[in-house]
């Protein structure tokens, strides 16, 4: 168990946390959300001692080992891929660095001999002798290849970097795990990999993740920042969701009875508790649903941007045709002889191991790049709107928010009219002002947003649209995009983006693609899966 009491941070005039007072216990997953600097990261330092507050304190449990997904992808280059794993179990590894020191003495004396038994009985207490086996199997697990186990850090990539200080933080069975952002970086089946991990882990986790199927996959509890404070719910991602927003509705209707609000809620618990029964963690998270008291059942106070995207022109039926398109790249390989036919309405993911590959089919069809073979043709009715996944060049002036989003306007020019689609987008009075240039990757992306929402197009093509944002704004994109009557073409990482969006996925590799109508779910089960 992990506690905090009274917990206090200030920066300058702003309060950060206020008198914090959390618990979280052993057998449960704790998914921390709030909004963009609420402090969910800070709030993970201060728990791990990274960090210290301005007054209270961190309370462990005796005798329980903490460990933490490191985010300094060089502090480790040095040493071989297989002895980081380990050195994530701090006291075994001084152990087995102790033992080496003492038989490689060349006067191995009988006092030596004591210490060296008294070290390989604590070591054997450790699974020691396990260790090695045990840290390649994460490894492997997290899709690090076993001729890589030997290497140096600092001759991988950065992804498999993270995958192995993620393997780090796993080693060891850790009484209290801490993770921030662990599923950055990895594709679907080691991501499905980490969440059955955690759904056997006994002990307790405390994770920030931007990833709603992951919270929802892992999550006991969501532990909500909000006003200064930490308040704790029973729960995945998605029944705090929908709770808080049934009871922000509740909270509207103020001449509903107290009684018909209380019917309602038990309504609502009885029938996520009824749907739980799907998930892996079904029988706890069900005994967890039905002892929840309505009282936790409170609105919340995040904003969510109103993002609409409305067509000012109906398209035709001709949308997309695209016949043997093939592109390389410095003599590399990234999609070759690409047929595929757009109808009216679809909603298509783009995935594929290879995001660059994906990046490029879409700067080709927005003609920002020429394909070596093959054509394509939109159809006369199409208007698009496109969000690239590099946006740093839309930014380059000192323009204020006001005057960026009017240049993309071709019709109404009005400051009240601009002001108002940078508003749905939570930019508002004197941030609306602001100097483009000068914006954090989440401000620039809610940015393109609103000039995509301007632009009333037909067709939408979104490259990695929730990279920077805030699970309040991911979500609202995710729902208006479900609404939108017209056609998207899309990539993204989010799985429950793509799984409540796409009635069409088509994998890209580099010796062809595979085109299936479906979620993608059904796609990951039969494609990928087997």
């Amino acid at each position: 168990m992990i506690s905090t009491q009274n917990i206090s941070l200030q920066f300058g005039k702003r309060v950060l946390f206020d008198e914090v007072n959390v618990k979280f216990t052993a057998g449960n997953c704790y998914g921390i959300i709030g909004a963009n600097g609420a402090g969910k990261s800070t709030f993970l330092k201060i728990l791990s001692g990274e960090i210290s507050a301005n007054s209270g304190a961190v309370a462990i449990e005796p005798g329980k080992r903490m460990a933490v997904l490191k985010q300094n992808h060089f502090e480790y280059d040095d040493n071989v891929v297989l002895d980081t794993v380990m050195m994530g179990h701090k006291r075994l590894w001084e152990i087995m660095k102790e033992k080496e020191a003492i038989y490689a003495k060349p006067d191995f004396s009988e006092e030596d001999g004591n210490v060296a038994s008294k070290l390989e009985e604590e070591f054997t207490e450790m699974d020691g002798w396990n260790a090695e086996s045990d840290a390649a199997a994460l490894l492997s697990g997290l899709g690090i290849k076993e001729e890589d186990h030997y290497r140096v850090m600092k001759d991988l990539s950065g992804q498999q970097k993270v995958r192995i200080l993620l393997a780090q933080s796993l080693f060891g069975n850790p009484d209290i795990l801490i993770l921030d952002e662990p599923t950055n970086d990895l594709d679907i089946a080691t991501v499905t990999w980490l969440e059955n991990y955690l759904l056997d882990f006994k002990n307790t986790v405390i994770v920030v993740s931007h990833d709603r199927h992951f919270l929802d996959t892992v999550c006991t509890h969501i532990a909500d920042i909000d006003f200064g404070a930490i308040k704790v719910f029973t729960g995945n991602y998605t029944f705090w969701y929908e709770s808080s927003q049934l009871a922000l509705s509740q909270r509207a209707s103020a001449n509903k009875k107290a009684e018909e609000k209380k019917k309602e809620l038990l309504a609502f618990i009885s029938r996520f508790s009824a749907n739980a029964a799907k998930s892996k963690q079904a029988t706890s998270r069900k005994k967890l649903l039905e002892k929840i008291n309505i009282d936790e059942i409170q609105p919340s106070s995040r904003k969510y941007p109103a993002i609409i995207f409305t067509q000012n022109r109906e398209a035709g039926d001709q949308i997309l045709e695209v016949k043997g398109l093939s592109k390389s790249i410095d003599g590399k390989p990234l999609f070759n002889g690409l047929d595929i036919f757009v109808n009216k309405g679809d909603k298509i993911a783009f995935i594929g191991k290879d995001s660059l590959a994906i990046t490029t089919l879409f700067q080709v069809l927005m003609n920002e790049l020429s394909a070596d073979e093959g054509e394509f043709k939109f159809g006369q009715t199409i208007t698009s709107a496109y969000l690239p996944n590099e946006n740093s060049k839309y930014f380059e002036s000192d323009e204020n928010l006001i005057d960026w989003l009017r240049q993309y306007s071709d019709g109404e020019k009005d400051e009240v009219f601009i002001r108002g689609f940078l508003g749905k987008m939570l930019f508002s009075g004197q941030e609306t002002l602001k100097k483009c240039n000068v914006l954090s990757g989440g401000e620039k992306v809610r940015c393109m947003i609103s000039r995509m929402m301007l632009q009333g197009a037909n067709l939408l093509i979104l490259d990695e649209p929730t990279n920077h944002l805030d699970l309040e704004s991911i979500t609202a994109f995710n729902n208006s995009l479900q609404s939108f009557p017209g056609t998207v073409l899309f990539t993204s990482h989010d799985h429950t983006f793509v799984q409540t969006i796409a009635n069409r996925i088509i994998e890209i590799r580099p010796d062809g693609f595979t085109d299936r109508l479906g979620t993608y779910d059904e796609f990951y089960e039969k494609e990928l899966v087997g």
